[in-house]
């Protein structure tokens, strides 16, 4: 079976060395270097303290893209560099994995229309957790039979976007199942601005930033004389990557770009 050859952009970040972990373990899969404008030349795994992988970083990623020829980039970067990053890899043949979020509808449609330019796919989850995409599909479930409802999000304290990808896909999901409901009392009043959170489609979201968090979210459904909590807790990051190995397989058989793990778990 011919293995497939992955690239990692930001290998030397949290996400990014679970994920070359991941790749050096699965025989299928061939890591072949590590995108890092900061480094050029040395072994990935010698930086990593992994030993010798034989893959270096390179700082310029269509040279990377170029020389290294890899078939997916995995890509745990940062909001400001990820689309650059999606568009190299696009334009280069390259089928790009990316978990980082804060794209908008717009970018998202950009970004499919190029895929399908160019013939390949692309996977954009903004939770590559098993259970978060689950915990995702039994609230757009839940939200049928009840509403009304708030999610709490919560994430460590280096997290750059608020709302995070997984609230905001949560939320688009929710919507999805049901008519938009302005929620709370009709005359309530916020005495200290943002104490109900961020509004959407007619109910909250609320971020939670603090240092020992990982990834963790609630979604929390209200009906007359009952709740109904919905809840997932990322303990580690390793917690993330069989959702990315499997988005690295699924990849090579799509054409266009798929925003959302739960649309390849099937």
């Amino acid at each position: 079976m011919k293995q497939i050859r992955v690239a990692v952009a930001g290998p030397r970040g949290r996400m990014g060395q679970e994920s070359v972990k991941m790749i050096i373990k699965d025989e299928t899969l061939r890591f072949v270097c590590g995108i890092d404008p900061k480094y050029n030349g040395e072994d990935v795994g010698e930086v990593l303290g992994l030993g010798s992988l034989q893959a270096p970083f390179v700082s310029d990623i269509r040279r990377a893209l170029e020389v290294y020829r890899p078939d997916v980039l995995v890509d745990f970067t940062t909001p400001h560099v990820v689309k650059q990053n999606m568009i190299a890899a696009i334009e280069a043949g390259v089928r790009p994995v990316v978990g980082t979020t804060g794209f908008t509808p717009e970018d998202i449609e950009e970004l499919d229309k190029l895929c399908r330019e160019h013939q390949i796919g692309g996977i954009i989850a903004p939770n590559f957790a098993i259970g978060a995409v689950l915990m995702m599909k039994f609230a757009q479930e839940a939200a049928k039979y009840m509403p009304h409802v708030e999610i709490i999000e919560l994430h460590h304290d280096k997290k750059l976007d608020a709302p995070s990808g997984t609230a905001v896909k949560t939320a688009e999901m929710i919507q999805a199942a049901r008519d938009e409901i302005k929620q709370g009392h009709p005359e309530e009043k916020e005495t200290l601005e943002g104490a109900r959170g961020g509004y959407y489609g007619g109910f909250r979201i609320h971020s939670v930033r603090l240092p020992g968090l990982v990834a963790h979210q609630e979604v929390i459904f209200g009906a007359v004389g009952q709740t109904l909590t919905i809840g997932h807790d990322s303990i580690n990051r390793e917690s993330f990557m069989p959702g990315v190995n499997l988005a690295i397989k699924k990849v090579m058989e799509h054409t266009g770009l798929i925003y959302g793990l739960e649309n390849i778990m099937v």
